[in-house]
């Protein structure tokens, strides 16, 4: 089977990929910044290179051995307060990251069919109507997160000119029970409480980790796949809806629902509030009409089939 060299392999969706990937029985080649020792693997078709971003250096032979790349590194946008030096961190880990790719297919002889790289529906600003739906065609909003996915984007795009196969998908909030938002709106439930934040109408476009890891693989073997694709259920849901659910499926009636007004938000958040209070309905019909097919299209049965694990 081919050989699929992931970068951010080590986080939440890096991980979950990389066990699906095995189980189609993929060859899988890790990038790190640690040394290769701090990971070990039992199964041969699992192994690590070092790679160092700020000095601009990568294993030859990790790109001398991957039929196609997945590129999901970058630091956490919803791990750290927005200070100047965190916005520069995250800015930078994302293009710096994707310049390293690029001078080391440039470098280096290699076999890479395409490339896939994760973007984000931070591209997309609020809602501007009731009906609004952003498609991805859509220009990129011009606010913090617009222009680093803008950055992120275009840090990525000479790929396309080397004649290599180039798929973005710009996720949206991922589901998983291993960490992420979900974890976050579990925490005031476990106290009986649903949190509901600012006035619960934002609409939350997600998509169920499951999905998105096939989604990975699907723009690795569909061929017919080029260009910018939302990473998002065909459901989109609003907060109070996605907490109501939530509540309902871990606690029944046992539960109480209060609303975090904006202005705590703030408070807490600083500007990184915007994003949670944003309302984004983004579209899907873009990936569907690849006949890409989701297992978890509605908010009910993907909380479902994560909570039962």
């Amino acid at each position: 089977m081919p050989s699929v060299l992931i970068t951010g392999g080590t986080g939440l969706i890096g991980k979950a990929l990389t066990d699906l990937l095995l189980q189609k029985n993929y060859e899988v080649i890790i990038l790190t910044r640690s040394s290769t020792i701090d990971h070990q693997s039992s199964d041969n078709r699992l192994r690590y290179a070092q790679w160092d971003i700020e000095k601009q250096t990568i294993d030859a032979s990790a790109i001398r051995d991957a039929d196609y790349i997945i590129h999901l590194a970058g630091a956490g946008v919803a791990d750290k307060r927005w200070t100047a030096k965190r916005k520069k961190e995250i800015v930078e880990s994302r293009t710096k990251s994707s310049e390293l790719i690029i001078k080391s297919l440039k470098e280096n002889p290699n076999k890479v069919k395409a490339v896939v790289s994760a973007s984000a529906i931070g591209w997309y600003g609020p809602d501007i109507s009731n009906d609004n739906v952003f498609k991805e065609t859509d220009k990129a909003n011009n606010d913090f997160l617009g222009e680093t996915c803008k950055l992120w984007e275009e840090s990525i795009e000479p790929i396309a000119a080397m004649g290599k196969r180039l798929v973005k998908l710009r996720t949206g909030i991922v589901l998983s029970k291993n960490g992420g938002a979900l974890k976050e709106f579990m925490k005031p439930l476990r106290l009986g409480i649903a949190a509901i934040l600012g006035n619960g109408k934002q609409k939350i476009s997600w998509i169920h980790i499951d999905d998105l890891c096939r989604m990975y693989i699907e723009a690795i073997e569909n061929e017919s796949m080029n260009g910018v694709y939302n990473a998002v259920a065909p459901k989109p849901v609003s907060n109070k809806a996605f907490v109501l659910e939530l509540a309902k499926q871990m606690k029944g009636k046992f539960c109480i629902s209060i609303y975090v007004p904006s202005f705590i938000l703030k408070l807490v958040l600083g500007e990184m509030s915007i994003e949670v209070l944003k309302s984004a309905t983004v579209s899907a019909e873009k990936i569907k009409a690849k006949g890409f097919h989701f297992l978890h299209p509605g908010v009910e049965s993907a909380l479902n089939e994560l909570l039962e694990k």
